[in-house]
């Protein structure tokens, strides 16, 4: 009693406190109730075979249960079809409201709160790991194995260590093609991908006003990352007209928002800082997130790319459509490059659609895919042989993750990415807008170029 006197609260152990009923702080065991369970296509199986097996008959919360088929869907062979066949069939058993296949598809991380089933205040998991990018909205969201999920469908319920907290505080405005992919990539740097194990990443700061929930969704879906159990935003003027424009869209929201705050004395293990206004954007080098260097360091490395992907739950919302199109806007994508796109969910490729980006992309040469997780985890839609080199905008560059174990991911932002398709080399985007060099050309001589530009003394490229 007289901890819970002297202590202020954090959001996280907020959240935490409201569902279970009483004040609770980092490093106590609770039994929480849990208000959307996640599942997908890949790890839904082990669950439902847990639940049957156990003689278990009826969900504890069905409105608090969604399965989104988003990894290897349409089906890419005979053995995905049939796993895919579990859920559908364990879905149309139970009538369950919130299952998601062909018919409106998306990445779980970006359908979801497209569909205002994820709120501030939540308590959520997923056994899917990334499940952390619903903290963008001050959600406590989480991954878990399949039979913790299995649990949560039994009890409505599950059991959590309260996590600790990281402070993490940024500050300035972020510069030109600088976005919330690249605060996070700075992020893990600093930490490295164990520097965060089982707390929570808070990110708070003056620059939080300039991030749209797209760069929050994807600063939150990297924390896991740095070995975080969630992350998480407070709850703003953005959040709120985020969730008007869902309910407008749905027809209402899943539940009222549960609104939290950190106290100005809440416990942090540690604080950190992020200059944003002076920070370029970061490319993540293989094979770990946290080998991050700066697009000029990149530059100057000269690194010839074979595939740039823009896509996966960390960037495939309709921003980074935007972004790409922009930049690719009467150009070409490099002749020996492949560029693939896949939209987050079938509204966000309708949205891009309807406002020319498709068109723009195609026209460059990019090809466009069905909303799937299948490039990000090397499983279809994007798979790199022996030794290619891919730009991706995804959230993990692991020995083998996107395919041949003697492959390359290289991790950025969606302007670097397109950028980069059109030279065939990691590109700082800010160089497109003096000059573009064919892409055999560049590579010779793209780091003098812009280094002399940096420094105020631009030549002619025929000096070169």
């Amino acid at each position: 009693k007289l901890r819970e006197q002297l202590m202020g609260q954090t959001i996280t152990e907020k959240i935490f406190s409201e569902h279970v009923g009483k004040e609770v702080f980092a490093g106590e065991i609770v039994r929480s109730p849990i208000d959307m369970v996640i599942g997908n296509d890949i790890t839904t199986p082990i669950s439902i075979r847990a639940f049957e097996e156990g003689g278990f008959e009826k969900l504890a919360n069905p409105e608090g249960f969604a399965i989104v088929l988003d990894h290897f869907i349409p089906a890419k062979d005979i053995a995905s079809a049939n796993q895919a066949k579990i859920s559908r069939d364990f879905a149309m058993k139970h009538d369950l409201k919130y299952f998601f296949d062909e018919k409106d598809m998306g990445i779980e991380h970006a359908l979801l709160p497209e569909k205002g089933l994820v709120l501030p205040g939540d308590v959520i998991i997923g056994a899917d790991s990334h499940t952390c990018t619903h903290g963008g909205l001050g959600a406590f969201s989480t991954g878990m194995g399949s039979t913790d999920i299995s649990f949560g469908m039994i009890t409505g319920g599950n059991w959590f260590k309260v996590p600790e907290s990281i402070k993490v505080v940024m500050t300035g405005k972020p510069s030109e093609y600088v976005s919330g992919k690249d605060i996070i990539l700075e992020v893990i740097r600093q930490l490295g991908v164990d520097g965060a194990l089982y707390q929570a990443l808070e990110f708070t700061g003056d620059t939080v006003q300039y991030l749209t929930m797209d760069d929050r969704f994807s600063i939150c879906n990297m924390a896991i990352e740095a070995g975080a159990k969630n992350g998480i935003f407070a709850y703003d003027e953005t959040t709120e007209e985020f969730l008007k424009k869902t309910a407008e869209l749905n027809g209402g929201l899943r539940a009222e928002p549960k609104i939290h705050y950190s106290d100005e004395d809440a416990k942090y293990t540690r604080i950190i800082e992020i200059d944003v206004a002076n920070l370029e954007p970061v490319i993540a080098y293989p094979f770990l997130p946290d080998n991050g260097h700066s697009v000029s360091q990149a530059v100057a490395d000269n690194i010839k790319v074979d595939q740039v992907f823009i896509g996966s739950c960390t960037n495939g919302r309709l921003s980074d459509f935007k972004i790409a199109a922009e930049i690719l806007e009467g150009k070409k994508v490099a002749r020996h490059v492949r560029m693939i796109l896949t939209p987050g969910t079938q509204k966000i490729l309708r949205d891009a659609t309807k406002l020319g980006y498709i068109d723009t992309l195609v026209d460059a040469g990019a090809v466009v895919s069905n909303p799937t997780c299948g490039a990000c985890l090397g499983g279809y839609m994007g798979i790199l042989g022996d030794e290619e080199v891919c730009i991706s905008t995804t959230n993990r560059n692991f020995v083998g993750r996107m395919g041949s174990r003697s492959s390359k991911i290289y991790l950025a932002n969606s302007a670097v990415a397109a950028a980069s398709a059109i030279s065939g080399y990691i590109t700082d985007p800010k160089s497109l807008q003096y000059e573009i060099f064919p892409s055999y050309r560049y590579s010779m001589c793209n780091t003098l170029w812009w280094q002399k530009l940096k420094n105020g003394r631009r030549q002619s490229s025929s000096s070169f």
